[in-house]
């Protein structure tokens, strides 16, 4: 336990008191409703204010892991025959000035996203502010009939993504939330210039190991196949080994291959 509080970076509770008052002065908030969100979450201290904006608080440690992170995901480029594309931040501001930044993008070119509010820094902390969506459900928690209709529109929203030159890079059931059946996506990480056509594929290639454990791989490439034409999913293929082995995805790699395939032949 002592290890993984120490991984995570735990913030310490004066520098959250800190964070929490920066927040009354911005907001003109005379006090706060602050509940801390029991997320399985290695890069952030997440929480809800007032149950109006969802609150990242990013400390040295965070930006530490997210380092290694990064370096673990390139080695698995790699091995996959393909450069690194995934690039590291210097400093926790510079995280949550990213994320905000990729927010915005995502919502300016009619994706769902949280509404950005904004990234500042706190006693060397990073701390972004987003609107917090209410009554929302991971993707991975609703029943395999919705999972199924919805998972289309996950893949027509990617494709928005990718033909604006943005990819997601660390997209996982867990990023893709439902609010009233409308798909959002949050926590897009951050990519090379240069890489793009990479980081499609390897997004593209999450997207199905996210859907295969929940609807299948019959189902799976058939909703990838409404956005994306055969090529595309024959480059994801390549990088279905690559995202096997992350430990945040569990699916059937050769089914999905299989399926691919049959499209191919």
């Amino acid at each position: 336990m002592e290890l993984r509080r120490l991984v995570r970076g735990r913030v310490d509770w004066p520098r959250l008191e800190a964070v929490a008052r920066e927040l009354q002065t911005r907001y003109g908030r005379e006090e706060l409703r602050i509940r801390f969100l029991e997320a399985d979450n290695w890069l952030s201290t997440p929480m809800v204010v007032d149950d109006e904006w969802f609150v990242k608080v990013i400390s040295r440690q965070n930006s530490l892991v997210h380092a290694l992170f990064t370096t673990t995901r390139n080695l698995g480029a790699f091995s996959s025959g393909r450069e690194g594309f995934f690039e590291h931040f210097g400093t926790p501001f510079q995280m949550a000035e990213h994320e905000l930044e990729a927010t915005r993008r995502m919502r300016k070119i009619g994706v769902n996203a949280p509404e950005p509010v904004e990234a500042f820094e706190v006693d060397g902390l990073g701390v972004l502010v987003l609107e917090y969506l209410p009554n929302f459900r991971p993707i991975d928690e609703l029943d395999r009939e919705r999972e199924a209709n919805l998972a289309p529109d996950v893949f027509a929203s990617l494709r928005r993504m990718h033909d604006d030159g943005l990819a997601h890079g660390d997209l996982r059931a867990e990023n893709v939330l439902i609010v009233e059946d409308e798909v959002f996506f949050i926590d897009a990480t951050n990519v090379s210039e240069g890489s793009e056509d990479d980081a499609r594929s390897y997004d593209i290639a999450c997207a199905l190991a996210a859907f295969e454990p929940l609807i299948g791989a019959k189902a799976s490439v058939a909703a990838a196949r409404e956005s994306y034409d055969t090529d595309e999913l024959l480059s994801a293929l390549e990088f279905l080994d690559f995202v096997n082995i992350r430990p945040d995805h569990d699916f059937d790699a050769a089914a999905l291959k299989g399926e691919i395939e049959k499209c191919a032949s």
